[in-house]
């Protein structure tokens, strides 16, 4: 072998393992962007599952919120449908009071009688409010829509305009909400305009 055949093979392996040099750079170098942009895809999808995963716990929160909040609610107006079927219990031992009111003389039996009744409504009412029963008796009050049922109006010169003055049928509130609504008679102002009550 001569020298310049040497010399042409050293080139030629020079000019090999330069080329190799540069296509394993270029590779290298697409690798290296290709793993870039396969770590900033997982990165995003990270972020996507941890979004996902922080709505979850609200939403969890807010279900676990709603479903304490109905638990309590049930707890507080469970004895609301009980409660308007004893109303009409208090409702008759009031009726029974007031048709012994002036019957004082006629004798001892109703004098007892009234005394029964009266316990026994002192004694039902106060069951009634351990279970955080109010009776609404709003006579002189300003009319309430939300408690009140207004069964007419009647001018009334010594009431406030607008105010209960009397009570057909008293009201029952269970933990402030409404049970019964009170049926009152509110007084109508002198000044305001005749309603066509037939119509």
């Amino acid at each position: 072998m001569s020298t310049d055949e040497n010399r042409n093979e050293h080139e030629e392996l020079n000019e090999a393992l330069e080329a190799a040099k540069e296509e394993a750079q270029t590779t290298e170098g697409d690798a290296t962007g290709g793993e870039t942009s396969e770590v900033d895809a997982l990165k995003a999808q990270v972020q996507q599952f941890q979004e996902q995963m922080l709505r979850s716990q609200a939403e969890m929160q807010n279900v676990r919120r709603r479903a304490e909040i109905d638990v309590e609610k049930a707890h507080k107006f469970a004895l609301e449908k009980f409660v308007k079927e004893l109303l009409p219990v208090a409702d008759s031992l009031e009726k029974a009071l007031e048709s012994t009111e002036g019957q004082e003389e006629s004798g001892k039996l109703v004098a007892s009688i009234r005394e029964g009744v009266e316990m026994t409504l002192s004694l039902f009412m106060a069951s009634l409010k351990k279970f955080n029963v109010e009776q609404v008796n709003p006579v002189g009050e300003p009319f309430d829509p939300r408690q009140h049922e207004a069964m007419s109006m009647v001018p009334a010169p010594d009431a406030e305009p607008n105010s209960v003055v009397a009570v057909v049928q008293k009201g029952y509130l269970l933990n402030g909400r409404v049970v019964r609504p009170a049926m009152v008679v509110v007084a109508k102002a002198e000044d305001a305009p005749k309603i066509d009550e037939q119509a």
